[in-house]
């Protein structure tokens, strides 16, 4: 893989590697993990997954209707969850593939044109890795966000382990940051927010200090993150609270009726 392209042939992916294609002429990438098999674990939002799937309590299931006939199980997803299991035909349509670089020296990223192609951080080990994929297909990765929780996220936490303490800023996504602008992307990061938060500072920012906000942002050298497991994951991003508060709610209401 070189400075321009990380494009890859399909037979030199390996279970666990962080993969990507781009969608609408290249304006933005969709990434995933490649578990073996032909398949492909990837996040996306639940909105565009149930397009034409029955709903109903009675009829919903975790197989979402499919034009794969290859796979029976293309599409396998929980219910509510926007984590979801593709054959790699199906994940990368008709784009290309690419693979995801992991511990690259800064001199590299910096030399990266395009955001969401590689990142300092290193990866943990391909067994690690599938596992976080695997228990996140049958456990979620919670509410979809473009900003802050996207298909990036995903894999890079997959792939590392690491989740963004401050949830308030921008998330690990190296794509969502040139999206937004790296400048002000590291400013909502951190540590630069420490440095400017106020608009004054953020209009001090110019475009020569592009590559390096981005590489601020970068999951590898940020000071908001932490080591998480996965199966530790819901506590830490409140998810297993706020199903408890539901619990309670319900439990609530069902004594009220009862009444």
């Amino acid at each position: 893989m070189g400075l321009l392209t990380n494009r890859v042939e399909r037979n030199e992916i390996k279970a666990g590697d962080h993969i990507y294609t781009y969608r609408a002429v290249f304006a933005y990438s969709h990434h995933g993990i490649y578990v073996g098999g032909s398949k492909v674990v990837h996040f996306r939002p639940e909105r565009n997954l149930i397009v034409g799937a029955e709903t109903s309590s009675e009829t919903q299931n975790s197989i979402l209707p499919s034009s794969c006939l290859i796979f029976p199980d293309c599409g396998f997803r929980q219910p509510n969850s926007g984590v979801i299991l593709s054959c790699l035909d199906c994940f990368l349509g008709n784009g290309s593939l690419y693979c995801f670089e992991y511990g690259v020296a800064p001199s590299v990223f910096l030399a990266k044109v395009r955001g969401g192609t590689c990142t300092t951080a290193t990866s943990d080990p391909p067994e690690t890795v599938i596992h976080r994929a695997m228990y996140l297909l049958q456990n979620g990765f919670g509410n979809y966000n473009v900003f802050q929780n996207n298909c990036e996220d995903f894999a890079l936490y997959c792939r590392t382990g690491l989740l963004i303490v401050d949830r308030q800023g921008v998330g690990s996504s190296g794509q969502a940051s040139s999206v937004i602008g790296a400048p002000l992307a590291a400013i909502l990061s951190s540590p630069l927010k420490l440095l400017m938060p106020s608009p004054v500072g953020m209009a001090t920012v110019t475009a020569g200090m592009y590559c390096m906000s981005r590489y601020a942002t970068d999951i590898g050298v940020r000071s908001d993150v932490i080591k998480v497991a996965v199966e530790d994951l819901a506590v830490n991003l409140g998810w297993l609270s706020r199903h408890e508060e539901t619990s309670e709610e319900n439990k609530s209401s069902n004594q009220l009726i009862a009444m």
